[in-house]
């Protein structure tokens, strides 16, 4: 079987999350000089603004989702496996933009903790992905500021088996289904989303089992009669070519599609460093936006790079070829990457934002860690690096 036993979360409640909290890793190539380089500097020169080395703290082991960092060092790159981080000249059009990247694991790396409490704890960081949800309920401890948006929709779905589910087809159907037939619906405990789905009549404490484990072995054992949480980007082939014990296809619904609209893995500083990197996020931006559309128009470089990293950090965590090249077509065919509503990738949506703003304030309320007073959601993102631009 070619799962791991990790976990791949979302945003977790507030006494969870900081009951992960460790310490920090040291020993990065970011504690260090930046290493020299007698590449020419290219049309874009982020030296005279940004950090010598642009550390990016990523919230999970190198995947797909994450392609668009690893494009830009994807042809020059030393490896640390002991830190689990890699670090490369970073690159933006094929030209050398003056300054290095590092790009540093998550979930088992730090210990499972936040990305934003790990960001607090190690000032190397200069961004780092923090999904929306986290951000609003650590807004009044470790606050951060989201300035580019990789993700348009979020991976996390709830998947099924379609024998015993024929006629399931939206997350609306989940509930009366399991119900009917006396399933669960198996979920990361701790999931803010679930909260909102109960506040919202799709999802009720009897149908649901805060017991996964990123194993596939309950599922499997229920025989078809359980449904589970997952990424839409990975768990679908996973499941069918990758499971013995399961091999066949299953179904998902985007949590996305019931209103919880998150974005999954924005790129985020925190919020008080926001005025000083502000030079640097003009030029930094739009770059990024770059690589992302140059990632998902060819992906097999940087992919690569992702596999060996996966190999090499050897935390359990086990990602395939096949696994990698089904994510970047469903990112794209499901819309999870590209350009939204409208013409730009990477840029937020205001209205968007505003409404999950306000269904996950009432979440975390209702849990007990409130979004820091007087936020709105401006305080919380920014569109203004953005170049409209890049799109797909």
């Amino acid at each position: 079987m070619k799962r791991s036993t990790l976990v791949r979360g979302t945003a977790v409640t507030g006494a969870f999350a900081m009951a992960l909290t460790l310490t920090s890793c040291a020993g990065s190539a970011a504690d260090q000089a930046a290493p020299s380089s007698d590449l020419t500097i290219g049309s874009v020169d982020l030296s005279a603004d940004c950090p010598a080395t642009i550390v990016v703290q990523t919230d999970w082991n190198p995947e797909a989702e994450h392609g668009h960092l690893y494009e830009m060092i994807k042809d020059d790159f030393t490896v640390d496996a002991n830190t689990k981080a890699v670090t490369g000249p970073l690159m933006s059009d094929g030209e050398y933009t003056g300054v290095n990247l590092e790009i540093r694991a998550g979930g088992p790396a730090i210990g499972f903790q936040t990305v934003s409490a790990q960001m607090y704890q190690d000032d190397a960081i200069t961004l780092g992905y923090v999904s929306t949800d986290e951000a609003i309920q650590l807004s009044s401890t470790t606050p951060t500021k989201a300035v580019m948006a990789p993700l348009d929709i979020s991976p996390t779905m709830v998947m099924w088996d379609p024998e015993t589910y024929p006629d399931v087809k939206t997350i609306q159907d989940v509930a009366p289904a399991l119900e009917g037939n006396g399933g669960v619906w198996r979920y990361f405990d701790g999931s803010a989303y679930i909260e909102y789905l109960k506040s919202a009549g799709l999802a009720t404490p009897a149908i649901l089992d805060g017991s996964y484990d990123g194993t596939p072995s309950n599922f499997v054992a229920a025989g078809g009669k359980d449904m589970q949480q997952g990424f839409a980007s990975a768990e679908p082939y996973v499941y069918q070519n990758e499971v013995s014990a399961w091999g066949k296809p299953v179904e998902f619904a985007l949590i996305h599609d019931s209103g919880w609209q998150t974005y999954q893995s924005s790129m985020s500083v925190k919020a008080a460093d926001f005025d000083e990197l502000s030079p640097c996020l003009t030029e930094l931006v739009p770059v990024l936006q770059k690589a992302g559309v140059a990632y998902y128009a060819d992906p097999t470089a940087a992919n690569d790079l992702i596999l060996q990293l996966v190999e090499e950090y050897d935390t359990g965590w086990t990602y395939t070829q096949g696994v990698a090249d089904y994510s970047v077509k469903t990112q794209i065919d499901l819309g999870l990457v590209g350009d939204g509503p409208d013409s730009t990738y990477g840029n937020f949506d205001d209205a968007r934002f505003a409404d999950f703003f306000d269904k996950a304030s009432t979440v975390y309320t209702d849990l007990g860690t409130p979004p820091a007073d007087g936020y709105t959601p401006e305080d919380l993102y920014t569109n203004e690096f953005i170049d409209t631009s890049i799109s797909f």
